[in-house]
């Protein structure tokens, strides 16, 4: 049994005459919905999915297809689904084989696997596994009467019978000239049916108009003995049919009653062409806002082939790489690099020569890394900008070097001390190499950020041809290396500081905390990633390579025993413990629904209407098919700017209020490992970086906010959605 807040469902068997050779038994899930709540027909209408069960039977045993009851039409706004409230039984015949045996020891186990959408206003996918232990091949008798309540709401086949040119039973539907509305004429219905109003549900999907009001938008009449209804074609029609099924009942759409028939009818006159080909499991409905969403994800890439787009491209990847000097995680290098103005023994000329280092430095890394995550993309990695701190390895690598550059800072060592003497003099002999090296350290800090302007300049060029994607990642390194670029340029910023004197050295110490802050973060990141074992591990590493730093500074033999020791230590961390805590933890499913407390991804009471849910696209086209407005935060954990956005502005009461007024469905797409379908989410956005943030509404392009968004901008847009 599952057990949710939404629904209980059961598997129940019901076999009068026992489990033997040549009999036939049914099993049947049981789904019991809360007040409220629904789940969906065969066809599901203009959004939903059916319920799937697959079964696990034993050799001998065969699954025939499953008895859908009699649904009821549910409107939802300006849409229309088919469905099923209260208690519902899913009905499947299982034949048994000419050769099966009962298990001579232990039980008969039945299996069944079963998935459904449960929808209120919000919408809910859940699944269940349900395993039935039969001890003997006895008459299963207890849930009779349930099954033969499912067996008379199942619809009985109406046959396509005709006798000397006149129908007997069976019918045909007739396309008008102008294909917009479908005239179906019945034979052979009930005698008692005559005269009365009844229902149309059409089993073939993506083809009538689901919202038409019975007797007002499609209209019916009785002609004798034969039923007459004219109903309207969809005008997002998915499909067009040479013959159509549709289930037959007598009452309103709402409440109709059993019994019911199932009838196929051929369609006579000629489908025009469909405007739009449909995903098979999308209705079009659903289809025609999802082309809307598509095609205004697609219009950045329309125009980043004109000269005008790549020009826009260029300029907001130059204003995004000077606004990411203001990033907390482009800081620490850039302190380094502030001392070099205040130095005595360095000229106007070594000034310029070294901003003019690190400005190519900037540029080419950006370049580089650039190409590389368009190559492999180009060779089908879902990648996008930050992939690099999405690996478990490369997150250690910094930490480990922001640990020596926050040492050395600190004082504990000089790199003269452990370095040959050739290149212990290597800094001072061309300090342009310094600078440069500086530049290749500060954009591998900042590229998991995205500053304003940026995020739109990323996604333009992973759409353009390669040189012009080249283009906007090296205007995005001029942007940034623009500050130093021309501070080094501009006499006055030199005799702006104080003189040399021993501030400078207090000044360089204090810079190692900055180091050590950025390693706390990186540890964090890494702690996300692969789990406490990675980030204690790491640790322990660090550890050791200060103990080691430390001990090759020392003189005489101690140096040589507590190094050697530090760096036996090292090798064992690094060789055999190391290696094993920093393999990526496998990522944390969605929530099970198999308990009340696991089910609620997607459910937005009002007790924990502010509540993040994990994203997932299923999710989000599911709430938006319910009519519910949905906020999604692409974020990761090795995203500064995410971090702070988390804390302030998306954790604002005002904020939060707003969403929980408007029932706005908040969910958290966490990027910090490598995820394809999320990389796919923000490329269809037109972005390949984080922090992004969409809000979607039914049947309208998603909003994008800035990666900086104030309170007064998200409440701005959340004022923009329809009334509800």
């Amino acid at each position: 049994m599952v057990k949710t807040d939404q629904v209980r469902a059961e598997l129940r068997v019901h076999a009068p005459e026992g489990i033997r050779a040549g009999q036939t038994f049914w099993l049947g899930l049981q789904i019991e919905h809360q007040p409220h709540w629904h789940t969906y027909w065969q066809n599901p209408g203009d959004s939903g999915l059916p319920t799937r069960l697959q079964w696990q039977l034993p050799a001998g045993l065969q699954a025939g297809e499953m008895a859908w009851p009699l649904p009821k039409k549910i409107p939802i706004g300006t849409l229309a689904n088919y469905g099923y409230e209260g208690r519902l039984l899913l009905t499947v015949p299982v034949t048994v084989g000419a050769d099966f045996r009962f298990p001579d020891s232990g039980p008969l186990t039945l299996g069944l696997q079963a998935e459904w959408l449960v929808c209120r206003q919000e919408c809910i996918p859940q699944e269940g596994r349900f395993s039935l232990q039969l001890s003997s091949a006895a008459p299963q008798k207890t849930d009779a009467a349930g099954f033969e309540t499912a067996q008379k709401l199942s619809p009985q086949a109406l046959p396509q019978l005709q006798q000397g040119g006149t129908w007997i039973t069976g019918g045909q539907a007739t396309l008008s000239a102008d294909a917009k509305q479908i005239s179906l004429r019945v034979h052979g219905l009930p005698v008692g049916w005559r005269g009365q109003t009844l229902s149309a549900f059409p089993v073939t999907p993506n083809v009538v108009h689901n919202a038409a009001v019975q007797g007002k938008d499609w209209t019916q009449s009785w002609q004798g003995a034969v039923w007459s209804a004219q109903i309207p074609v969809s005008e997002e029609r998915g499909d067009s049919p040479t013959s159509m099924r549709w289930v037959i009942a007598a009452g309103p759409e709402s409440a109709p009653k059993a019994p019911a028939f199932d009838i196929e009818t051929p369609v006579q006159g000629t489908w025009p062409a469909l405007a739009q080909t449909a995903p098979a499991e999308i209705s079009p409905a659903l289809a025609k806002a999802l082309a809307d969403n598509a095609s205004a994800a697609q219009k950045p890439a329309a125009s980043s082939t004109t000269a005008l787009g790549l020009t826009l491209a260029v300029l907001g990847a130059l204003v995004g790489g000077f606004l990411l000097n203001l990033m907390p995680c482009v800081f620490p290098v850039l302190a380094i690099k502030v001392m070099g103005f205040a130095q005595a023994d360095t000229s106007q000329a070594q000034h310029r020569a070294a901003g003019m280092a690190y400005t190519v430095g900037v540029v080419l890394s950006f370049m580089l890394l650039g190409g590389l995550m368009l190559t492999l993309r180009a060779a089908g990695e879902q990648l996008g900008w930050g992939f690099q701190l999405q690996s478990p390895p490369v997150v250690a690598g910094l930490a480990l070097l922001f640990t020596l550059l926050g040492l050395n800072l600190a004082g504990v060592f000089e790199f003269g001390q452990m370095l040959p003497s050739s290149l212990a003099t290597l800094q001072s002999r061309h300090p342009t190499v310094n600078a440069g090296l500086s530049g290749v350290l500060a954009v591998a800090v900042a590229s998991p950020c995205t500053a304003p302007f940026m995020g739109a300049s990323l996604g333009l060029a992973i759409a353009l041809p390669v040189w012009q994607a080249l283009l906007v990642f090296a205007a995005m390194g001029v942007g940034m290396a623009l500050p130093y670029l021309a501070a080094s340029w501009w006499p006055g910023m030199a005799r702006a500081l104080p003189r040399p004197g021993a501030w400078m050295e207090t000044f360089r110490q204090a810079m190692a905390f900055p180091m050590f802050a950025t390693v706390i973060w990186l540890l964090w990141v890494l702690g996300q990633q692969t789990g406490i074992d990675g980030a204690s591990s790491l640790l322990a590493l660090l550890l050791t390579v200060a103990w080691l730093v430390w001990a090759l500074g020392l003189s005489g033999r101690t140096r040589w025993v507590l190094s050697g020791v530090a760096l036996a230590a090292l090798l064992w961390l690094g060789s055999s413990w190391l290696p094993l805590a920093l393999r990526e933890t496998p990522a944390e499913p969605l929530a099970s629904n198999t308990s009340a407390s696991q089910t609620a991804p997607g459910t937005l009471s009002s007790a924990n209407a502010t509540t993040w849910q994990p994203w997932s696209e299923t999710t989000v086209q599911a709430q938006l098919a319910a009519g519910r407005p949905v906020f999604v935060d692409f974020t990761a954990a090795w995203c500064v700017t995410c971090q702070y956005n988390k804390k302030t502005t998306l954790a604002d009461a005002r904020v939060l209020a707003d969403f929980a007024e408007r029932q706005v469905v908040l969910m958290r797409a966490d990027w910090t490992r490598r995820d394809p379908a999320i990389t796919q989410a923000l490329t269809a956005l037109g972005r390949s970086g984080v922090p992004v943030y969409a809000l979607y509404a039914p049947g309208r392009a998603p909003v994008l906010l800035s990666e900086l968004p104030s309170v007064a901008e998200v409440q701005t847009a959340l004022q923009g959605l329809p009334a509800r």
